[in-house]
């Protein structure tokens, strides 16, 4: 693989194949000193010497490859991970211009160079190692020691393509504008191509282990949709679509295209797995776990797809997002007043509250008195330490209060705005009840 010192290899090369070409040819007898020059035309105007011949190959463009640019991407991993190595492949664009103050000669050098060029396409493995293996490989024309010991190390016959050199036609106004910016004389002048230059980099690249097994899966356009959210008290119970939904019941889920190989009902962040029987294309049953805290929650029909040897879950297709009320549960039972007058209320909350969640204590006075409207009251409870799990919830609060008068109240709680039920027997609430002393 060659490196960075590539074009320059490139350029040493043709120097090479042009000078042993005069050579070859005899014209350094026959027109006198002919020298190969790899300078900018300024430069090489600058030195060039009278009554003698001077062929110049300037290097005044390089650009991408267009058919390796994209050859080996993605070079980087999710995880920013070097897994590929991509070569910079490159295009070199060369002037060969002639330069003489004699009748003819800069006709004769550019014609035996494009002879030369027309007849060397590709620059092969051997030409360029003996072009650039030390001694100096042009007769008169020896580059510095160091220079030398540089090309060679650019390892460019070992390249995995080899270099094609082509005429690169140009109109007048395209070489008009070359040497214009250039602020040089014009001079008889032919465009080249060298194509193509690999520089690669020797970092270390992560490769990935090969494949084991090849798995094909064709899988239908069918994504869930939840339209419709009920419950049951229990699997004997009718399903009801206006009913509170409390700790213990059985979530009903309507919706088109709910079946699958694979379903699982995400309920915040608890998956629950669905058994086969209470799965059906329209409608999905499943038990709310103990887990799950009272509050608005959020649930998803997921279709997961098992892939890959042996198969394993994977995250397939989700439906649209639906939303429930779960109602807390509470019991209430009141000590004795202290000195102060103070009582302490201890509740039993179904399900456990969490640290960081509000809960509100309601008290309404019952049966309501004849001579006067009934005693309400709304008491927060004190906020609460936050605590890592499994210690993150309360089954039991307690409060103290000075401000409730004596007597039997209807109790409820509010747990982020979700409120318990009363019971109701006759035309009135029943409970939960709790007696204040």
């Amino acid at each position: 693989m060659s490196n960075a010192l590539a074009i320059a290899a490139v350029t040493a090369v043709l120097r090479d194949l042009l000078q042993d070409g005069l050579i070859d040819h005899d014209l350094t007898g026959a027109l006198g000193d002919v020298t190969v020059s790899v300078l900018a035309p300024a430069q090489a105007l600058a030195a060039f010497t009278p009554n003698s011949g001077q062929l110049n190959l300037f290097l005044y463009h390089v650009s991408y490859n267009p058919g390796w640019r994209n050859h080996g991407l993605p070079s980087r991993s999710g995880r920013g991970e070097l897994i590929s190595d991509p070569p910079l492949a490159l295009d070199l664009h060369y002037l060969l211009t002639a330069y003489t103050d004699q009748d003819y000669l800069a006709e004769l050098l550019l014609g035996y160079a494009m002879q030369l060029l027309h007849e060397t396409p590709v620059l092969s493995r051997d030409a360029i190692r003996i072009a650039l293996a030390p001694p100096a490989p042009v007769s008169g024309v020896a580059l510095p020691g160091s220079a030398r010991a540089s090309l060679v190390a650019a390892d460019l016959a070992d390249q995995i393509e080899q270099i094609k050199i082509t005429p690169e036609p140009l109109s007048l106004e395209q070489v008009s504008h070359i040497w214009s910016s250039m602020q040089s004389p014009y001079r008889p002048t032919v465009a080249y191509q060298a194509s193509v230059v690999l520089i690669e980099s020797r970092r270390p690249t992560r490769q990935a282990l090969p494949v084991r097994r090849r798995n094909l899966y064709v899988l239908p356009l069918s994504q869930p949709r939840i339209t419709q959210l009920g419950s049951q008290r229990t699997a004997n119970d009718p399903v009801n679509f206006q009913q509170p939904i409390l700790p213990g019941y059985r979530l009903v889920i309507r919706g088109q295209q709910l079946r699958g190989d694979d379903v699982v009902i995400r309920l915040g962040e608890t998956e629950v797995a669905v058994p086969p029987d209470q799965m059906t294309g329209t409608q999905i049953i499943v038990a709310l776990p103990a887990s799950l805290r009272a509050g608005v929650q959020v649930v998803q029909v997921v279709h997961r797809l098992r892939l890959g040897t042996p198969p394993t879950p994977h995250r397939g297709v989700e439906s649209n997002v639906a939303a429930f009320i779960l109602s807390p549960m509470v019991s209430a039972t009141a000590g004795p007043r202290d000195g102060n007058g103070n009582v302490t209320l201890t509740l039993a909350l179904t399900p456990p509250v969490g640290k960081q969640q509000r809960v509100t204590l309601l008290l309404d006075e019952t049966p309501p008195p004849a001579n006067r409207p009934p005693r309400s009251f709304a008491l927060p409870l004190p906020a609460r330490a936050p605590a890592p799990p499994p210690n993150d919830t309360d089954a039991t609060l307690t409060l103290t209060t000075d401000i409730v008068p004596a007597g039997t109240y209807l109790v409820r709680v509010q747990v982020d705005g979700a409120e318990s039920q009363l019971d109701v027997s006759g035309s009135g609430f029943s409970g939960p009840t709790v007696i204040i002393p």
